[in-house]
């Protein structure tokens, strides 16, 4: 029932390759399928718009798949889904983005993370909910639907706050 495996159990160690071009790199992170694709076309959508302005966007669709980038190249901000596959062709069971947010908050520098999580049916599960993800090292938590000006807004506020309003350069 664990989420551990080697990859996981470690942090990403010194020896990772910086980003080869001075751009920001912006790791999402979401679920497939129908009930997710608004987190999905949000985030094609926000890394579609980011481009043009030298901000490469990195697409992880399992927990294994998000470990494979973070232990390849610097993520200067993240954008995880709480639902998120440890593997890509798993069933739908217990949710890897809690391990990827530890993966995340490990890094030297740990990347400002906007977690997006499922619609919180119980305003009591939902502060608490927010209160543990804000504990485990996340900039901000974004309800399920999410739409691409929400995403944004929330980016523009992290470069705001962890990059004094530059995009940082790798």
């Amino acid at each position: 029932m664990g989420l551990c495996t080697d990859q996981f159990d470690h942090p990403a160690s010194e020896e990772r390759p910086a980003a080869s071009t001075a751009r920001l790199t912006l790791l999402l992170s979401y679920t497939g399928g129908d009930p997710a694709r608004t987190v999905a076309d949000a985030v094609e959508q926000v890394a579609m718009l980011l481009a043009p302005f030298g901000i490469a966007s990195v697409v992880a669709g399992s927990g294994e798949e998000a470990a494979q980038v973070i232990q390849r190249q610097r993520i200067h901000i993240a954008v995880v889904d709480w639902g998120i596959p440890m593997r890509r062709e798993a069933q739908p069971g217990t949710p890897a983005g809690g391990r990827v947010l530890q993966l995340l908050r490990r890094l030297d520098p740990a990347p400002p993370v906007v977690l997006v999580r499922p619609p919180q049916p119980v305003a009591r599960d939902s502060a608490r909910g927010l209160s543990e993800a804000l504990r485990e090292g996340a900039f901000a938590v974004v309800d399920r639907p999410v739409h691409p000006e929400t995403l944004l807004e929330v980016l523009r506020r992290i470069v705001r706050r962890h990059y004094r309003n530059h995009w940082p350069a790798a």
